[in-house]
């Protein structure tokens, strides 16, 4: 008597990482901190402003605040390996609180000092490049290797929520009682983080006690040995040049030529929903090639950048950003996954920190740049130069055997 042979054991089903204490204690205090610091950009613009009635003023302070971060993002990385992430992390939330509710006690003084704005950025920024690489150690650290893909998604999610909610919380703070109490939220939401942070335990593999230089070269070593990454690289930071590019001389060119500011303001909400819906996708969708597929979503910024340098129809534009967004909210996620789960966990720090140095080093090149070619040449020369740059780095990775080959 034949019998028909047992089908194997379907594998068990993993959890939403949502449903696991630790993944969702990080994901709170992530998220509220993402909340508190989406309200701050317009706060500090406005407040600087209203203060001292410079530019150069505002240019300073934020100067202040990207370059101690551009500086010892590298460092950041080694410590973040070295020393236990969430300790990092936790220490750098506390830290940013107190600059915060400095900023926002000196605001609703009444007569700020531009020193103590300038060093509370200052230090902040200095506290950023410390705790930017603990991110991919903290959610690799909270989850199961089968539960990394959603994890970030959701964090992609809580991103671009916050990107929604943020500017619109800064507008009604500043509006009714001012934005000095746009930086105290913005240190409470610090404060909780950390507070949360105290009871998350994260797994971790700590590695041998070396020079500084040597940890360095170890990790730009990580870098340079994978080919889909160090070229992946060189996209993401050419669309980080080109964004800056773009937040430059976009809102003049929607002001002058496509109906006013409330075309700039729907241009904005419209890109953070596209983010939004890519980060959404995200959860549900699983290329076969995931870094190939990101990449030629990123590709997709330059077609804004065309529009606006054509001045075509504000409705069209407005599309394509929202397009441009949402290859940036599926990328996050998608390339966060593949980072965790090819870079040994003992040099995750290190290799996201260089991913974040190589990626904002070019947005002040881009904020210097824009406004010199346009004054020589217009605006629609150095918007397609940010398109052929961003399309042709994002679309020649393609070319790459090793982001052909990543399944």
């Amino acid at each position: 008597m034949s019998t028909a042979p047992a089908r194997p054991a379907a594998p068990p089903a993993v959890p939403h990482p949502l449903r696991t204490r630790p993944f969702r204690l990080l994901f709170t205090g992530r998220a509220l901190s993402l909340l508190g610091d989406a309200a701050i950009p317009a706060a500090l613009a406005l407040a600087v402003l209203e203060a001292t009635g410079s530019s150069s003023a505002l240019a300073l302070v934020l100067g202040c605040a990207m370059v101690p971060k551009l500086l010892l993002l590298p460092v950041g990385g080694v410590v973040g390996d070295r020393f236990d992430a969430r300790t990092v992390a936790l220490t750098t939330d506390l830290v940013r609180c107190a600059t915060q509710l400095l900023v926002g006690v000196q605001l609703l003084g009444g007569t700020p000092s531009l020193a103590v704005l300038a060093v509370a950025e200052a230090l902040g920024g200095a506290a950023g490049a410390f705790a930017m690489p603990t991110g991919s150690p903290l959610i690799k650290g909270t989850v199961e290797p089968e539960a990394l893909h959603r994890a970030n998604a959701a964090m992609g999610v809580a991103q671009s929520g916050t990107r929604l909610a943020g500017p619109a919380l800064a507008g009604t703070l500043v509006l009714t009682i001012g934005p000095g109490w746009a930086f105290v939220l913005d240190a409470a939401t610090f404060a909780v983080s950390a507070l949360l942070l105290t009871a998350v335990r994260v797994k971790r593999i700590p590695i041998p006690r070396r020079s500084l230089r040597a940890d360095l070269a170890e990790g730009w070593q990580e870098v340079r040995s994978r080919d889909w990454y160090w070229t992946s690289l060189v996209g993401h930071s050419a669309w980080n040049g080109a964004a800056a590019v773009l937040m430059t001389l976009g809102p003049a060119i929607a002001v002058q030529r496509l109906g006013g500011g409330t075309t700039w303001i729907v241009f904005l909400q419209v890109g953070a929903v596209g983010f939004l819906l890519g980060a959404l996708l995200a959860d549900r969708v699983r290329p076969r090639r995931p870094i190939l597929t990101a990449n030629l979503g990123l590709a997709t910024y330059a077609l804004p950048l065309v529009l606006l340098a054509l001045a075509a129809p504000a409705w069209l534009t407005i599309a394509a950003y929202g397009l441009a967004q949402a290859g940036l909210g599926f990328l996050s996620p998608v390339w966060e996954t593949a980072v965790q789960r090819a870079v040994p966990a003992h040099a995750l720090a290190r290799v996201t920190s260089y991913d974040w140095l190589l990626s904002l080093a070019a947005m002040p090149l881009g904020y210097a740049l824009a406004p010199l070619a346009a004054s020589a040449w217009g605006p629609r020369v150095p918007l397609l130069a940010a398109a052929v740059v961003v399309g042709g780095c994002c679309l020649g990775t393609a070319l790459v055997p090793g982001v052909r080959r990543f399944r």
